[in-house]
């Protein structure tokens, strides 16, 4: 019997080389090519700075992450400063700090109204940071950034002024402070970069962002000195923008969120705020104002300036308070030089699918809460802007008395401007944005997050960039 030789493993790859050439090559073309694919992208770059992803959570406060992280923002705007402070996971989300999702505090009233003390408008903010601090564990204090924000309030007063306030704020958290701080955190933020934190936020905490730009939401920020809109258009729209002068901001910006790329269409409105069009509205009405409940007599401050405030010999007048509205909102002026604009000449974004679901914020709910037509107890209503208009009318019919009797939420300084305020909503609404007063939208106070409802405020979005930030 003939014994086999035994083959040896060289031999065998030898006879079986074609076989292994035909599975080889394929799976070494596939290493290659991951070897070579980027990693994962930054969550968010805007502006040439990254930010964390929305949708989920925010990251780390720098560096390597902890089990936990926190962030400090101070938003302080022309009708107060708030601060929100947020607790962060590693995988990105928020966190309970107590009972509540977030610690929310706000006092009266805002940084601009301490133009000629500065320290004083510094020391405003004490019992605020008193407060923040004490609900984060001491360990981490050193590690959790603070940031202040100023907004239109401090953007009125001008550059000077403004300056020696955010210096002394910058004095007081650098003295008083054990948080994280850098100066350069102090800030007034400009009106875009306050629309572009506002849609990040709601869109975040509504879990939009990773998702096609048509899926996303629109937002609206009424505040108390400007007024932003800012929603994602298309790639064509955006390439269709039309240019600005160097001395404005872009109509667009491009963010990177959760792997995808948006065109944000933001623009922010200086003056019309639901505060700062109170005096562009008196002065357009030259006069008695028609605008004012019947019985007041009085003036309006705003920023350094003060306006008449004097009700018509006849009281207020909806279609009279409708017109110096439309005329102080320069609905028709200048002539439009693009295709089509808002008001003031500014353009509208294009429209589309990104605008089509819009979320309205800030004195828009907080009006409509006081004027009744949305009940307090809820942070989230579905109205129609007629609605703003409904109520209008009936508001303007009424003395100051009647009016107190009859909405006894607004404030007795706010009381004698509620047929304006409310003629300049709906007007906002209908002429400046060019919304169909029966098309529905979502007034906002706070978005569910989980089984907790946040503020609906750009801090959050301000809250995700410096978090995020190395």
């Amino acid at each position: 019997m003939r014994r086999v030789r035994q083959e040896s493993l060289p031999d065998r790859i030898h006879r079986f080389r074609g076989v292994i050439l035909v599975f080889s090559v394929p799976l070494l073309l596939v290493s290659f090519v991951l070897f070579l694919m980027p990693r994962a992208p930054s969550p968010i770059v805007s502006s040439g700075r990254k930010t964390a992803p929305g949708g989920g959570g925010v990251g780390g406060s720098g560096g390597e992450l902890g089990s936990k992280s926190y962030a400090v923002i101070f938003d302080a705007g022309s009708s107060g400063s708030r601060v929100h402070v947020y607790c962060f996971d590693v995988n990105l989300d928020l966190l309970s700090i107590g009972k509540e999702i977030e610690l929310f505090e706000q006092r009266t009233p805002g940084l601009s109204f301490y133009a000629k003390n500065p320290q004083e408008a510094a020391n405003s903010l004490l019992p605020l940071l008193e407060k923040a601090e004490s609900v984060i564990p001491v360990e981490l204090r050193r590690a959790t950034p603070v940031r202040v924000g100023a907004t239109a309030g401090l953007r009125a007063l001008g550059a000077v002024t403004a300056e020696q306030i955010l210096q002394a704020v910058r004095d007081l958290l650098r003295q008083k402070s054990s948080l994280k701080f850098q100066s350069d955190w102090v800030t007034v933020l400009d009106g875009t970069q306050e629309g572009a934190f506002q849609w990040v936020t709601i869109n975040y905490l509504l879990g939009k962002l990773g998702k096609s730009y048509w899926d996303t939401v629109g937002v609206v920020d009424l505040g108390g000195g400007s007024v932003q809109m800012a929603y994602a258009i298309s790639e064509n729209d955006a390439a269709n923008a039309p240019k600005v002068s160097n001395e404005e901001h872009s109509y667009v910006q491009q963010l990177f969120l959760k792997g995808t790329s948006y065109h944000l269409y933001v623009h922010s409105y200086l003056h019309y705020g639901l505060l700062a069009v109170r005096a562009e509205i008196l002065k357009a009405a030259d006069g008695n104002s028609n605008c004012i409940l019947d019985g007041y007599t009085g003036s309006y401050k705003y920023g350094e300036k003060e306006y008449e405030a004097v009700a018509s010999p006849s009281g207020a007048s909806y279609s009279k308070c409708r017109s110096d509205t439309v005329k102080a909102l320069k609905v028709n002026e200048p002539t439009c030089a693009h295709m089509k604009c808002t008001f003031g000449g500014v353009w509208n974004g294009g429209g589309g699918d990104g605008q089509r679901n819009l979320f309205v914020a800030s004195f828009f709910f907080d009006r409509a809460v006081e004027a009744g037509f949305v009940d307090h107890k809820v942070p989230v209503a579905k109205v129609k802007p007629a609605e703003f208009k409904v109520v209008a009318k009936r508001a303007c019919k009424l003395n100051v008395e009647k009016a107190k009797a009859t909405y006894p939420r607004v404030q007795d300084d706010n009381l004698p401007y509620l047929c304006m305020d409310l003629v300049y909503q709906f007007t906002l609404l209908v002429d400046g944005f060019g919304l169909d007063p029966y098309q529905e939208i979502t007034l906002v106070k706070k978005v569910m997050y989980g089984h907790a409802f946040v503020e609906a405020a750009w801090p959050l979005g301000s809250a995700i960039e410096v978090a995020s930030t190395p």
